[in-house]
């Protein structure tokens, strides 16, 4: 492979957050499915969030969270703001988190991921209930935030792969 082919790979790899992050906050995309007349959904762009702020924290600048909840608060038709305070203090907490921990470890990435998804949600309710008084159904909401859960192992592995491509690329 030549040196121009490397390049380009790497400088992929170093993207791939931010055109993710972006394809899934412009298209509204949430995974979505009906499980015994149950809607269950997951949301992808709190586990790209709190991943790569916690691992590759250059990948991602708060700058382009901040901006992507603007814009998915455009496309979702919530009040202008509230989307960006949740993804912005999913960031402190994954930062805060990332400056604590001495050696990584995926069971306590993966418990603090749930500690810091119920803390979101809840600000995020809380918000949306108080304040604009929007009707929403705790319970699936709370199913939402256990199934986002369960889903951070799958992707977690997924990231850390494109991680090691990109370390190799950098090697070579």
């Amino acid at each position: 492979m030549n040196i121009i082919d490397k390049k380009f790979n790497k400088n992929i790899l170093q993207i791939l957050p931010i055109i993710s992050l972006y394809i899934l906050v412009l298209t509204g995309f949430d995974f979505s499915f009906i499980f015994y007349g149950i809607n269950l959904s997951f949301n992808f762009v709190y586990l790209i969030i709190f991943f790569f702020v916690l691992k590759k924290p250059n990948n991602l600048s708060y700058g382009l969270i901040f901006f992507a909840g603007i814009i998915n608060d455009v496309v979702q038709n919530f009040p202008i703001g509230i989307t960006s305070i949740n993804y912005l203090l999913l960031c402190v907490i994954a930062a805060f988190i990332r400056s604590r921990m001495i050696l990584p470890n995926f069971f306590y990435d993966w418990i603090l991921f749930f500690i810091a998804v119920i803390i979101v949600s809840s600000v995020n309710y809380t918000v949306l209930t108080i304040i604009f008084e929007i009707p929403i159904k705790y319970g699936t909401l709370m199913l939402n935030a256990i199934l986002t859960f369960l889903i951070y192992p799958v992707l977690s592995k997924i990231f850390s792969e494109n991680i090691l491509l990109a370390m190799r690329s950098e090697d070579d």
